[in-house]
C-alpha cells in the first residue's frame, strides 16, 4: 500500500544542510550547528561529556531536574563539580553566578537550564553570560525550553555549547534536536582525551565527517520523518515570525498566572516573581490538603487534551503544570485548562471564581 509517510526519496545532504541553516537562523548564530538524530537529550550528554573531563572545574547550576542531570555527568566525566542551587520557585542571578566565581575562580566550565519548563522558571541567560565571559569559562546551556517561547541567542550572550530541541515552544518533532558550538568549544573537545569517539554521542565524529568535509555527504541515514517534521516547523516560524510566536507565549503565561490567581481556591503561582516565570509554561501550586495529580486526573476526565500535568517525582502533591507551549499557546487552552481546574477544585469544596478567573485571562491577553 502507499502512503505519505513511506517510500520518500532519501533525504540529501543538500536538505539537511539547509535545515541546519534553518536553525542558525532562528538563534541567529554564525556557529557550527548540528543537527543530532535523537531526542534532545543526545546533544546534551554528548556535550558534557566531549567538553568536560578530569581536569574540568566546572560550576553547574541547579534550578530543576535537568541541572541535576548535568551534574551527574559531570561528576561521570571526572570533573570536579561545584553545585549552586537555588529553590525552584525562583531562578538563579548573575549575583550568584559572580560569587561562585569569587568563590572558586578555578571554575573553566559552567552548565545551565535557561527555562525548566518542569519548574516554570527562567533563567536570565544574558546577564549570566556576561560573568561566565569574564571569567573567560566555558558556556553551556540547555535551552530546549526556551528556544521558541523567548530569546535564545548564543552568539549575544557568548554561549558555547547550546542545545535546542523543537518540541515544546516550537511545536515541533522530539525526535531530532540541535546543538550549536563555538570554536573554542571544538578546541576544548579536541584537547579532551576522554570525549566520545566512534560513537553515538560523539559531536566530534560528526564534525569530522560531516562539517570538516563540506558538509557534502551524511554519515548515516537521517531520521528522515522527524528531519521533514523539523524543516516544516522552522518554515512555520519563519513565515509567523519568531517575535510574534514569542509575544503568543508571553501572553499564554501571563493570562495563566493571572487567571489562577484570580480563580481562587487557593491556586498560586508556583514561581514567586513573575520576572522569574518562564513563558513557556505556568506552574501552579495547589492549596494545602489537596494533592496535584489529583486534581489534574478530574481536570483531565472532562477534556484529556488539555495541556495539563501533575509535577514529576516529589512535585506530584503539590505542583500543577499548565503546559501552554507551541499550539497550546493560545487564550483558549489556558482558559479551558483554569475552566477544568476551577470544577476540579469545586469538587473538593473549595470556592472558586471562575468569571473572574476567565476576565483576568482576557485582561492578560490583552497585554
Amino acid at each position: 500500500m502507499t502512503h505519505p509517510f513511506l517510500d520518500l526519496p532519501p533525504l540529501t545532504a543538500e536538505r539537511f544542510a539547509a535545515i541546519e541553516d534553518g536553525v542558525a537562523r532562528l538563534l541567529d548564530t554564525r556557529q557550527d550547528v548540528l543537527i543530532t538524530q535523537g531526542e534532545a537529550l543526545l546533544p546534551l550528554e554528548g556535550a558534557i561529556r566531549a567538553a568536560a573531563g578530569p581536569g574540568t572545574v566546572a560550576l553547574n547550576v541547579i534550578t530543576g531536574p535537568y541541572g541535576q542531570t548535568f551534574g551527574n555527568w559531570l561528576r561521570d566525566a571526572g570533573a570536579t563539580v561545584h553545585d549552586l542551587s537555588v529553590p525552584f520557585h525562583t531562578a538563579v542571578t548573575a549575583g550568584q553566578i559572580r560569587e561562585a566565581f569569587a568563590e572558586h575562580p578555578e571554575i573553566d566550565f559552567v552548565s545551565l537550564v535557561h527555562a525548566e519548563a518542569a519548574t516554570g522558571n527562567t533563567n536570565p541567560v544574558a546577564e549570566i553570560g556576561e560573568v561566565v565571559r569574564e571569567r573567560g569559562a566555558l558556556f553551556y546551556l540547555d535551552a530546549v525550553a526556551s528556544v521558541g517561547a523567548e530569546p535564545v541567542l548564543p552568539d549575544a550572550w557568548g554561549v558555547d555549547l547550546c542545545v535546542i530541541g523543537a518540541q515544546k515552544a516550537m511545536g515541533g518533532p522530539a525526535g531530532v534536536s540541535a546543538i550549536s558550538v563555538s570554536e573554542r568549544a571544538w578546541d576544548r573537545m579536541a584537547a579532551n582525551p576522554n570525549a566520545p569517539r566512534r560513537s553515538y554521542l560523539s559531536l566530534l565524529d560528526w564534525k569530522e565527517r560531516w562539517i570538516d568535509a563540506g558538509r557534502k555527504a551524511l554519515p548515516h541515514a537521517p531520521a528522515q520523518l522527524e528531519m521533514l517534521a523539523l524543516e516544516a516547523c522552522l518554515e512555520r516560524i519563519e513565515s509567523a515570525g519568531l517575535e510574534s510566536v514569542m509575544a503568543r507565549h508571553r501572553r499564554a503565561a501571563l493570562a495563566a498566572r493571572a487567571g489562577a490567581v484570580a480563580l481562587g481556591g487557593g491556586l498560586e503561582p508556583y514561581v514567586y516573581e513573575e520576572r522569574d516565570a518562564a513563558p513557556v509554561a505556568t506552574t501552579l501550586r495547589v492549596p494545602s490538603g489537596a494533592v496535584a495529580s489529583d486534581l489534574v486526573a478530574r481536570a483531565l476526565a472532562t477534556d484529556p487534551a488539555l495541556p495539563l500535568a501533575a509535577g514529576g517525582g516529589a512535585l506530584a502533591r503539590e505542583m500543577i503544570r499548565v503546559n501552554h507551549y507551541g499550539p497550546d499557546a493560545t487564550r483558549d487552552a489556558v482558559q479551558n485548562s483554569l475552566a477544568a481546574l476551577g470544577a476540579a477544585l469545586a469538587e473538593q469544596g473549595l470556592p472558586v471564581d471562575p468569571a473572574a478567573a476567565r476576565r483576568a485571562v482576557e485582561n492578560a491577553w490583552r497585554r
